[in-house]
């Protein structure tokens, strides 16, 4: 009896063993700070001080478009992955609206790399193959990264992330990794894990504009998480302040402005908080869209998140923001609209400014 049980011990010890290696090598464990690739092509040239520049910030929904209710989306539809004909539909949209605003600065959330629930597309690289003449540097970070999920609704492979594509040279890129949500240690494994890509693009006087790029998770239960990652993201800014160095932050933060949470449905308020964590950040910073504008007579037109779900007939939220140091000036904004309602869950924000003079 005592060497059946030994052997049964040993026996679940080495299948313990197996799976923790086995989990191991199908995920990903990013460094908290990480050095990334730049692709930037000899000619692309430096900012200048006192130029103008327009800034484009959009969540892509890894090109799924709008005909569906994913089970993963608030409404809690029962699709689990768009055609390959809908998203060569969303990518031509994407590089047409691209295409006709001409950003010199496009920061892009949830683009996929190598998932199943996207036909294992390298997303960015077909839109660069649409958009190669006007954009000679980029950079990308994962946000979310797995060989293998063992959820029913993915089965799969992952790969999530932020893209920047930029007119003007990119001299280095980094990836900071942001607090993640409490998990257990499997499940931990697993989740996704949201950061920051910084861009650091040289100035001909030898200073730089530092690009942000984020893409916060939609809260799905109460806790500290949201309030961790905003303040994380305040304490970069502040650095970058505190050292006279511009800089612009875009992206989808799941966050709503001041008031907006009171204007939703009792059922739509489900992931948000009434007091907003986003307040640490425009409390101090310049951002688009204002609270102003959010809220205001005129929210509608910036009204930036169209959810998947059946009972909504349009936009009913903002989510999506550009915030910039106080060293920029800003010179117009918006958010484009009426013809990018079919194309993602999420409408692209554009602003343009002017670099500091000197």
């Amino acid at each position: 009896m005592i060497r059946l049980l030994r052997v049964t011990l040993l026996s679940l010890l080495l299948i313990g063993t197996l799976l923790i290696g086995l989990i191991y090598s199908l995920t990903w464990r990013p460094e908290p700070r990480e050095t990334l690739a730049v692709s930037c092509s000899a000619e692309a040239a430096p900012l200048v001080p006192g130029q103008a520049l327009k800034v484009m910030t959009w969540n892509l929904q890894y090109l799924a478009g709008k005909r569906y209710v994913f089970w993963n989306d608030q409404a809690r539809g029962e699709d689990e992955q768009p055609t390959v004909a809908d998203m060569a539909f969303s990518l031509d949209e994407v590089a047409r609206v691209i295409r006709d605003e001409k950003p010199d600065l496009v920061l892009l959330q949830e683009v996929d790399n190598g998932a199943k629930a996207s036909a294992y597309q390298d997303q960015l690289k077909l839109l660069q193959e649409r958009l190669t003449d006007l954009y000679p540097c980029s950079t990308q970070a994962y946000d979310w990264k797995a060989d293998f999920i063992p959820s029913l609704h993915i089965f799969g492979s992952v790969g999530r992330q932020l893209a920047t594509l930029s007119r003007y040279r990119i001299e280095h890129a980094e990836r900071l990794q942001l607090p993640v949500a409490p998990h257990n240690i499997l499940q931990r494994q697993f989740q996704p894990r949201d950061a920051l890509l910084l861009s650091y693009l040289p100035l001909s006087d030898g200073g730089q504009l530092v690009a942000l790029n984020t893409h916060l998770e939609r809260a799905r239960r109460a806790d500290e998480t949201q309030q961790k990652q905003v303040t994380a993201i305040s304490k970069v800014l502040d650095k970058l302040e505190g050292r006279g160095t511009p800089w612009l932050i875009g992206g989808d933060f799941n966050l709503l402005p001041l008031g907006q949470y009171q204007r939703l449905s009792e059922g739509q308020r489900a992931p948000y908080s009434a007091d907003s964590p986003l307040h640490l950040l425009w409390d101090k910073y310049p951002m688009i869209p204002s609270n102003t504008q959010a809220s205001g007579v005129d929210r509608a037109r910036w009204l930036t998140h169209y959810p998947n779900d059946p009972t909504l007939d349009g936009p009913d939220r903002t989510v999506d923001y550009l915030f910039y140091s106080p060293r920029l000036k800003r010179v117009e904004s918006r958010v484009r609209q009426d013809d990018t309602l079919r194309i993602s869950d999420h409408l692209p924000v554009l602003a343009r400014f002017l670099l500091p003079a000197q």
